[in-house]
């Protein structure tokens, strides 16, 4: 095959500090690559020097493209190849796409800017891309905002925007990290289809390697901005020739050490009995009416297990999880231990609120940026402790840390200075210092990469050992909740379609709804 992109010895420096260190890979036309490596191993910095994105980064070396060697040329000629001739498509694209404008007039800018179509023209176009990519209502949805698409919707339309002119090369920057496994699916078969339809390359950035088996020819491994490793995907992981890929190949969460202790004999933390939680929907001019997103939910937690929630996005796991904590209002009874939740009001339910504790999916966004990390940790002691003197109150906070890995030096940070696993640890110790009995985690790993997954299951699972907690884990990665939860419950439109040992769940599902959740996993299992 032709090659289409050639890096040589790339390298890239935020002011004195060296990122990208003697980068080199190619990229033959209609190929396929995956690059991939942990948080921080420089593959977004590598995938934005290919456009020249960031100003503030130094580069040296070489990018070619077709044999256009692309450092150095001028601000026009970038702005011609970007969209053009290579295009992109982001992790978020809440935060990628332009909140003020509607879908279709940020895919009708780039044919009109790149192609020259007069707007009716980049309308028309607009939809059929938008057909194309599976949004089936395009007409309609062609007027939406980002805020009223589904994730993966917006997905969809960020695709749409980037093959509008039929790039050569299509840089996917994590384009399904978050995303359910459905979802997920869906958008891989998609980039695979259109790939072979237009013959374009695809470099392919993940931390997910089942993913990169999944989709790619050939993978690249980056590690500290170096790469370590190329080649064909099924020689690099079948026989890794660095340690480091090894490593990461090994990075996935083992199975629970089960002994899944009869349910039977342990005492149970918490009990749900048919919740339901209604939403209300404008109706007409004057009315409104009850919309139903999680109906008549029963489960049970016994003290010291985990209950893995799974569903696809809108099956209502984040939505029971919230009412299970009264953070949402519900019908239905719920009881922690002794305590009838439902009953609580007031000062009485934010006094029990130390019981139960939650650790959401994006800790940047869940840590305030203008407090440090003493303060963020020591907030619920001053609640609910208000008695401690300035000296026990750091005494529990540098304990509570230390317990999540963490040095007490660090107290005095803001989140921003850490990495994505230490600011998860953060939100832990925020949650575990009031020595809650159950916590809710919601997507606790979806945004870290595998090494970092392992990192923080195996901190979940030694406090709960340590200390008899009791997790609600929400997530759309079945391999993770294979690897922590005792049960399993899986949601679909906000009803139970099946529920019980997690092993038995996966090994012999009962309804088609969970062996659709698994083909689209945990292919081949």
């Amino acid at each position: 095959m032709e090659t289409l992109l050639t890096v040589a010895a790339l390298n890239a420096h935020f002011g004195r500090q060296q990122v990208l260190s003697s980068v080199g890979f190619s990229v033959a036309a209609g190929e396929k690559v995956a690059l991939v490596g942990e948080s921080g191993s420089g593959k977004t910095v590598t995938a934005q020097a290919l456009l020249q994105l960031n100003p503030e980064v130094r580069l040296t070396g070489s990018i070619r493209l077709a044999g256009e060697e692309l450092l150095g040329v001028g601000e026009k000629r970038l702005r011609q190849i970007r969209g053009r001739d290579i295009a992109m498509i982001f992790q978020e694209p809440m935060h990628a796409l332009n909140p003020l404008f509607t879908i279709g007039r940020q895919i009708g800018e780039t044919l009109t800017l790149h192609l020259g179509l007069t707007a009716r023209e980049a309308r028309a176009e607009a939809i059929r891309l938008l057909l194309r990519t599976g949004i089936q209502d395009a007409a309609e949805k062609i007027d939406s905002y980002p805020f009223q698409l589904s994730g993966g919707q917006r997905q969809r339309a960020m695709i749409a925007m980037a093959l509008a002119c039929q790039p050569r090369l299509l840089i996917a920057d994590e384009p399904t990290t978050a995303l359910d496994v459905t979802v997920q699916a869906q958008i891989l078969q998609l980039l695979d289809e259109l790939q072979q339809e237009m013959g374009m390359a695809v470099l392919f950035i993940t931390h997910d390697l089942n993913l990169v088996r999944r989709f790619a020819d050939k993978v690249v491994v980056m590690r500290g901005g170096l790469v370590v490793e190329s080649g064909k995907v099924v020689q690099v992981f079948s026989h890794p020739a660095h340690p480091y890929t090894a490593e990461l190949l090994a990075s996935r969460p083992g199975i629970l050490d089960a002994e899944v202790q009869e349910s039977a004999a342990l005492p149970l933390r918490l009990q749900a009995r048919d919740i339901t939680v209604s939403y209300r929907r404008k109706a007409g001019w004057f009315s409104q009416r009850l919309v139903p997103v999680v109906q008549q939910v029963s489960l049970d937690v016994p003290a010291g297990q985990t209950l893995g929630i799974v569903g696809e996005s809108g099956s209502g796991k984040t939505t029971l999880g919230h009412a299970l904590l009264r953070l949402l209002p519900s019908q239905g009874q719920i009881r922690l231990d002794d305590m009838a939740l439902q009953d609580l009001r007031g000062r009485r339910l934010r006094h029990a609120r130390k019981d139960f504790q939650v650790v959401f999916q994006d800790p940047f966004s869940s840590l305030s940026p203008r407090m440090t990390v003493g303060q963020i940790v020591a907030e619920g002691l001053a609640l609910h402790q208000p008695g401690l003197s300035a000296a026990q109150v750091r005494q529990q906070v540098i304990a509570t840390l230390t317990e999540v890995g963490l040095h007490h030096e660090m107290m005095e940070r803001y989140p921003h200075e850490f990495s994505g696993g230490q600011r998860q640890r953060i939100a832990i110790a925020r949650a575990l210092i009031l020595k809650p009995k159950l916590i809710l985690l919601d997507e606790p790993t979806s945004a870290l990469d595998a090494t970092l997954q392992k990192q923080v299951l195996q901190l979940l699972r030694s406090l709960q050992r340590k200390y008899g907690l009791s997790y609600l884990f929400i997530s759309h990665d079945l391999a993770v909740i294979r690897a922590v939860a005792h049960r399993v419950l899986v949601l679909q439109a906000g009803r139970v379609v099946e529920q019980g040992v997690t092993a038995q769940v996966f090994d012999k599902p009962q309804q088609p709804y969970t062996r659709q959740l698994l083909a689209a996993a945990l292919p081949g299992s």
